[in-house]
């Protein structure tokens, strides 16, 4: 691949989730750390992303952002991974519609849910929560993979979205969601991604040099 890939990242954001998707591509890239209110909000990097957010990719003259966007994105970049099943399988209809549950209803009900807002059942696109942990718990039950017979980039986002919403205390501990995020956290992208990012939290303490 001989356009340049950056990653503009935080390591105590959703950007976690792109740093596991690019570990998981072994594609080789940039990093670029901001912080949140200065660096985020810079005029140069608003013309990147006008939300002042992360996580963002530039791919030579592309710009990516949103989490299940990137991923779904660097998924093609690497085929021979098969982060992502064929074009016109019956797999990819599994996969496209776990993608964008996770960034449509679950993340929409979960930001909700923090805020102490949750909107009417009948007018919101997540419905009620029960309905969404009930979809979510169904979708893992039993089940490894949820787009075919190995790890796809729709198990990854939801694994990282289980783990993290259990952590915060969101989402319950229900038996096959911990199971469920458990087992793919430990993957070797997935360990790589958490020490790279660990090491540059711990980096960014005050009183320690920051990363750049």
């Amino acid at each position: 691949m001989s356009k340049t890939l950056t990653f503009y990242t935080h390591p105590q954001s959703r950007a976690r989730i792109t740093r596991w998707m690019l570990e998981e591509t072994g594609l080789p890239y940039e990093e670029v750390v901001l912080d949140f209110g200065t660096t985020m909000k810079s005029p140069d990097y608003l013309q990147l992303n006008p939300m002042g957010k992360v996580p963002a990719i530039r791919h030579g003259d592309v710009v990516v952002t949103e989490n299940a966007a990137v991923c779904a994105y660097l998924a093609e970049l690497v085929p021979e991974k098969q982060l992502a099943p064929p074009p016109g399988s019956p797999e990819r209809g599994a996969y496209y519609r776990w993608l964008f549950f996770l960034a449509g209803p679950v993340e929409a009900l979960l930001t909700a849910r923090h805020a102490g807002a949750l909107a009417p059942a009948m007018s919101a696109g997540y419905g009620t929560e029960e309905d969404v942990l009930r979809t979510l718990e169904q979708a893992v039950s039993g089940r490894q993979y949820l787009a075919g017979g190995h790890f796809t980039t729709a198990d990854l986002l939801m694994a990282a979205f289980l783990g993290y919403y259990m952590m915060t205390g969101l989402i319950e501990k229900r038996p096959a969601f911990v199971e469920y995020a458990q087992r793919h956290a430990q993957r070797p992208a997935a360990l790589a991604a958490n020490a790279r990012d660990e090491a540059l939290a711990q980096a960014r303490q005050p009183g320690q040099a920051a990363s750049a």
